[in-house]
């Protein structure tokens, strides 16, 4: 086996950054680590997706601290989380939660975003508060075996996001 060179690598993949697509969104909207928001750039980055932060004071900086990427990403900026849902649903975009539900789907049986769609990420305490679940078309759950009760967003944003891209 023979493993390709960083220049292999880079000479396959855009040599810019990508604009907004407007197709696939990870949307962390109630954040608790910065760490993880810069773990989430990098995904989107991979991905072709777009990031959705609200514009809580210490994001901003915690993004940049984290984002290691040598060029930006596409983020939209919101101050106000839910009516940007809201917003997203009236544009006729599918809403898709990452959370343990009663209804969820698993991740597994998820096939890729066909339409635009936004992965909505809840606290990684509290989860997606009630008032969000109202505008959610859909949950997706990520099976563990484990004895954690769930993963970080980071880790939850990322798997999420490559099933919906299509790209695994």
């Amino acid at each position: 086996m023979r493993v390709r060179t960083p220049s292999e690598i880079r000479s396959s993949r855009r040599s810019r950054r990508h604009s907004c697509w407007d197709h696939l969104y990870a949307a962390p909207l109630w954040p608790l680590h910065g760490a993880n928001l810069g773990t989430l750039a990098r995904t989107c980055d991979a991905v072709g997706a777009c990031l959705v932060l609200p514009r809580f004071p210490w994001v901003p900086e915690a993004l940049a601290r984290g984002n290691t990427l040598r060029k930006p990403i596409c983020v939209h900026w919101t101050g106000d989380p839910l009516g940007w849902l809201g917003r997203q649903r009236e544009r006729g975009a599918r809403i898709v939660g990452v959370e343990l539900a009663d209804e969820a789907v698993r991740l597994a049986d998820v096939g890729a975003a066909r339409t635009r769609t936004v992965v909505v990420l809840g606290h990684e305490q509290s989860g997606i508060p009630p008032a969000a679940l109202e505008l959610l078309d859909t949950c997706v759950e990520i099976p563990m075996v484990g004895v954690g009760a769930s993963l970080n967003v980071a880790v939850a944003g990322s798997l999420a996001l490559y099933k919906l891209s299509g790209l695994m």
